[in-house]
């Protein structure tokens, strides 16, 4: 069977992403983290494990906000434990580990989106370039962490689905959804690379799971103990802008000079 290209509304489109019932629903992904330099041969820098808490709110007639907070953690290559310290490879230089804690990550869905219906299966495509100005090439203090004046990147998402699930009108979260996530990006601010020539490389896949306590063991653990905040979404699209790698380290840089541990633990709604 060849694969159609069939559009579906936001209300299918959330049954993917999060729920009907205004529920909290749970995301989680693991991979690596490659340098690619000119010149050079890969680097394997990390392991990665991440998740994301989100739901969406019906706001009228197919039309839907959607809010989330996501983690994600640098682990070592080797062991897959979580690195507080890193050495960089280029510099020498020993520094704290700014792991990725964005709250919020926001959106409205109202559109039709395609996917690729190929029988029993159905995939989500998104290829996102996203481009703008760097926050941090405005202030000469990140000179050394961030001082390019455009961010660019590439995200590359496919999320597959069953296709009878997504037709059901009855179902409001698919059970299963298996996502693929390419990235390219910058180096990372907390990384100290300055104007250094090069890239980062993300590989990572994961899936939708029922409960938090079907996420990875760490992040509960990290999440329990640390930042119970990441237990559940807000209740409600947040009046604020959304968080960003980039952002969250200009507003805890104190923090980073300090060496505290990140993330920074967060007070519960």
């Amino acid at each position: 069977m060849v694969a159609t290209t069939q559009e579906f509304d936001a209300r299918d489109w959330v049954k993917v992403r999060s729920s009907l019932d205004g529920s909290s629903t749970f995301l989680t992904w693991a991979g690596s983290i490659y340098a690619f330099v000119p010149g050079e041969k890969k680097k394997h820098l990390f392991k990665i494990v991440g998740m994301s808490v989100s739901r969406c709110i019906a706001t009228q007639e197919n039309s839907w906000d959607f809010t989330s907070r996501e983690l994600t953690y640098y682990l070592d290559t080797a062991t897959g434990e979580i690195i507080h310290r890193w050495e960089n490879p280029w510099t020498g230089e020993l520094l704290p580990v700014v792991h990725v804690a964005n709250n919020p990550v926001q959106g409205h869905f109202k559109r039709s989106i395609p996917a690729q219906v190929d029988g029993d299966i159905s995939t989500f495509v998104f290829d996102l370039f996203p481009t703008y100005p760097n926050l941090l090439a405005e202030d000469k203090e990140f000179t050394d962490y961030s001082p390019n004046p455009i961010y660019q990147a590439a995200e590359l998402f496919k999320l597959t689905v069953p296709t009878d699930e997504l037709l059901n009108p009855e179902t409001i979260s698919v059970s299963k959804m298996n996502i693929s996530w390419d990235r390219i990006g910058p180096w990372l601010p907390w990384m100290k690379m300055g104007d250094r020539a090069g890239n980062l490389i993300y590989s990572a896949c994961g899936s939708k799971v029922n409960s938090f306590t079907e996420l990875p063991q760490l992040l509960q653990d990290e999440i329990n103990t640390r930042i119970p905040l990441y237990k559940d979404a807000p209740r409600a699209k947040l009046d604020q802008e959304d968080m960003t790698s980039w952002l969250y380290f200009k507003k805890n840089y104190k923090a980073y000079l300090s060496g505290d541990t990140f993330p920074v633990p967060e007070s519960e709604e």
